[in-house]
């Protein structure tokens, strides 16, 4: 090999190592890596009718009238009582939407009313469309006691005229109806949150 050829191949291994040093350090960069675990807790959910979870709780209204003024748990002309939905959302981190609703009506006697907040209903349809409610996610007391009276009037209506009508209105129903129950259905939905 002649001496320009050496020379010139010397240079070319010279000027790589050099190129690679210069530019090792020219492109060369501070790397740090740092490592974290994501953590999202899911809320739970908890909700309860009267101590129950997912069951359809039956009332019977004789069971709830004053035994002193009957025999066997049986409604007549002049007996009231009363029963209570507890909706319990205790141990939910989330809010809930209750909404309560009544089926499976058996024959109701014409007089009977329903009341609720001091207000009174003719029909159990009218009694549910005020039964819905919110329980908020940071409420201290996620329960909701709701108490509903009914009463079966001895004498119903404002003249003789009235009274005497609903007077065999209500010995027919005595006549035709054997038992009054309906189904009651607590159902809970998670509140959408806020964003």
């Amino acid at each position: 090999m002649s001496r320009k050829k050496k020379a010139i191949f010397i240079v070319a291994i010279v000027s790589t190592i050099v190129l690679a040093f210069i530019g090792g350090q020219t492109f060369s960069k501070y790397v740090a890596e740092v490592r974290g675990d994501g953590i999202a807790e899911v809320a739970t959910w908890s909700f309860k009718v009267n101590g129950q979870q997912e069951e359809v709780q039956t009332i019977n209204l004789g069971s709830t009238c004053n035994d002193e003024t009957l025999i066997g748990n049986k409604i007549a002309p002049g007996t009231s009582g009363s029963f209570n939905i507890m909706v319990d959302g205790t141990g939910s981190d989330v809010g809930i939407d209750y909404r309560i609703e009544f089926q499976n009506e058996t024959t109701k006697p014409a007089n009977l009313k329903f009341i609720y907040n001091k207000q009174e209903f003719s029909s159990i349809e009218e009694l549910q469309n005020n039964l819905s409610g919110t329980i908020h996610a940071n409420d201290e007391d996620k329960t909701r006691n709701l108490t509903i009276d009914w009463k079966w009037d001895y004498e119903t209506g404002t003249t003789e005229s009235e009274i005497a009508n609903n007077d065999k209105m209500d010995t027919q129903n005595a006549k035709d109806i054997a038992n009054y129950t309906f189904n009651v259905i607590v159902s809970g939905t998670q509140v959408v949150p806020n964003t």
